[in-house]
């Protein structure tokens, strides 16, 4: 679905939306992949991960089949995500390089410079990725 970059930004707005809603939540890094997407994120006071999900995926849902009914029929997500919650001793900078990184080990591009749907606060570190 989210090979369709149309469609892919109604994500990336949606994770942006959050991170400039009153303080919601922090994006630290993010890509938007063909059928999933990865989010590094700090939660603001009071956020819960399952709202944040939620309100995405419930914002993403409605835009996604207004702008394409005739391709996508509810639900288009499934229930649940996959979390990880860094430890400590884990780099973020790393796990952020990690998370940006998986259009290429996926083979989607060659670069990450041909890879449109992806954003991190630490855009310098991944310079080599785009040559």
């Amino acid at each position: 679905m989210f090979a369709d970059y149309t469609l892919g930004r109604v994500v990336a707005e949606a994770m942006g939306h959050h991170h400039g809603a009153n303080g919601q939540a922090t994006t630290l890094a993010f890509v938007v992949m063909p059928d999933h997407f990865h989010w590094l994120v700090t939660l603001g006071e009071g956020m819960t991960l399952a709202r944040l999900m939620a309100s995405v995926k419930g914002y993403t849902s409605r835009e996604i089949l207004r702008l394409a009914s005739e391709r996508f029929t509810a639900p288009l997500w499934q229930d649940g995500y996959h979390d990880h919650a860094l430890r400590r001793e884990e780099d973020v900078r790393e796990v952020a390089r990690y998370v940006v990184a998986n259009p290429l080990r996926a083979g989607v591009v060659q670069r990450l410079a041909d890879y449109p749907l992806w954003g991190c606060q630490w855009p310098e570190d991944f310079a080599e990725m785009c040559l």
